[in-house]
């Protein structure tokens, strides 16, 4: 499999660390709202990833972190006169939803920079003995200059930063360059105590030490919007190699912008939506395949025209899928076993497949893996008949779910639960809730959403519909 690797900007051979093992950290929201749009686009593009490296055969240890002590997060919450960890909670649960209805599988980890505190302290303690960070007044700064290679993954020369750069008279760093690790409480703000000072960390530093301590000190992919390429991941790579004196990530991926109709998405422009406003107008599954078909690395047009085009096309595979399971439902078939013209036929579904696995490891190439289907959709259409084989169309109908499956495309809802099994769920839900076995409690409602019941946690309890 070929990667496009920001680091050397070059398509990449995939070669893991450790043999039959993927160790991915995507950057994850920061929780003050309910996501955007453009938030959907890495979340399903990095989980089709995984998912198919799982189809492969890999075994795949995939964190994406909640930031959930940010300067909006405060101020949302002094603006509501609740708790920072308030507002945090509410988010990461509504964020929660959001991925279930786009179909993104839960994280292996999910951690919350809050919880990772004692670990923060701990780097930015090595980072200071170490001589590549240094205090002021309660403030930790690491100390740019003294990595070497800082630059390398945004292709940005330092001098040039420099030359670009402003500093105020009283301004505490060394230098203009030096970026926060440690910062001061203020007056309002949640704090935690350190050598330094009562206070909190700053934003590059927790993703260093929560891939330090999930994936290990070496991981494979690092992954997340390309906006990130610059600060937050160059000041990643700068503090983790300088802390830990290895190479930190041997793939950096990013996907390109997401525009709505050719503008960039803004709210002073009326042109910027939730990922929740989206799925009121459209089934989250369109949503997740119009993502898919452009190439990640690309920018993306969002529009109405467009979204409407993509849902016609998943339309045209779901309208496939359920003609092959009338014909299989009622019996219409020839014969049991296929004929010798059926198997040349399914020689060319198989070699379709072979196609849309070389898109897929060409780059992610999605879109191309997704036209791969269609060629099979149309094979299906032109030759699954009443005078075919039952077992010609069970085969071709299992390979373009199985294919749609590693998109993360429902291309076959499962049979309706009864009442009583909804139920029973719900309350095997509520009970993992309340062990804080919360991977368990996603689980559920990701089985659920799959079947098309739609879970709503309110004051008076779990309510639920069908979709």
């Amino acid at each position: 499999m070929k990667i496009y690797n920001t680091l050397t900007q070059r398509k990449d051979e995939f070669i893991p660390i450790e043999e039959g093992k993927v160790k991915m950290y995507v950057c994850g929201p920061t929780v003050y709202n309910y996501i955007h749009i453009g938030n959907a686009r890495p979340a399903i593009i990095f989980d089709t990833l995984r998912r198919y490296f799982e189809y492969i055969g890999y075994d795949v240890n995939y964190v994406t972190n909640f930031t959930d002590v940010d300067d909006k997060i405060i101020k949302k919450a002094n603006e509501e006169g609740v708790s920072a960890s308030e507002i945090s909670e509410r988010y990461i649960e509504e964020f929660r939803k959001d991925m279930d209805a786009l179909n993104v599988k839960v994280a292996t980890c999910h951690p919350k920079a809050t919880e990772e505190i004692e670990g923060m302290i701990e780097m930015i303690d090595t980072l200071i003995k170490k001589g590549h960070a240094y205090e002021k007044n309660g403030t930790v700064y690491f100390k740019t200059r003294s990595f070497d290679e800082y630059g390398k993954l945004s292709k940005k020369n330092i001098d040039d930063l420099e030359a670009g750069s402003r500093i105020a008279v009283n301004e505490e760093k060394e230098d203009p360059l030096d970026f926060v690790l440690w910062k001061p409480k203020k007056e309002g703000e949640p704090y935690w105590p350190s050598p330094w000072s009562d206070g909190r960390p700053g934003w590059h530093i927790e993703c260093s030490v929560m891939s330090r301590k999930y994936l290990g000190e070496q991981i494979d992919i690092h992954a997340g919007g390309e906006d990130l390429i610059f600060p937050h991941h160059e000041n990643e790579i700068a503090q983790s190699e300088a802390a830990n004196g290895k190479e930190f990530a041997r793939y950096w991926m990013h996907n390109g912008f997401l525009n709505i109709d050719n503008k960039k998405m803004s709210k002073s422009e009326g042109n910027f939506f939730t990922v929740r406003e989206i799925c009121e107008q459209y089934p989250p599954q369109v949503i997740r395949f119009f993502m898919l078909n452009a190439h990640y690395r690309s920018p993306l047009n969002f529009s109405r025209e467009l979204v409407e085009a993509a849902k016609n096309s998943l339309n045209r595979i779901l309208t496939c899928v359920g003609q092959l399971n009338f014909l299989l439902k009622n019996e219409a078939w020839k014969s049991e076993a296929m004929s010798d013209e059926e198997r040349k036929l399914y020689e060319e579904v198989n070699a379709l497949q072979e196609k849309f696995n070389s898109s897929m490891e060409d780059d992610l190439n999605t879109a191309d893996a997704i036209a791969a289907i269609f060629e099979i959709v149309k094979l299906a259409n032109t030759n699954c008949k009443s005078d075919s084989s039952k077992e010609f169309i069970l085969a071709v109908k299992d390979k373009i779910v199985m294919l749609c499956d590693i998109l993360g495309i429902i291309a076959e809802p499962e049979e309706e639960l009864l009442d009583e099994e909804i139920e029973k769920l719900i309350e095997e839900r509520q009970l993992a809730r309340k062990n804080k076995d919360f991977a368990r409690a996603d689980e559920i409602r990701n089985l659920l959403l799959e079947k098309g019941i739609i879970l709503e946690d309110t004051r008076e309890g779990v309510r639920w519909k069908r979709s």
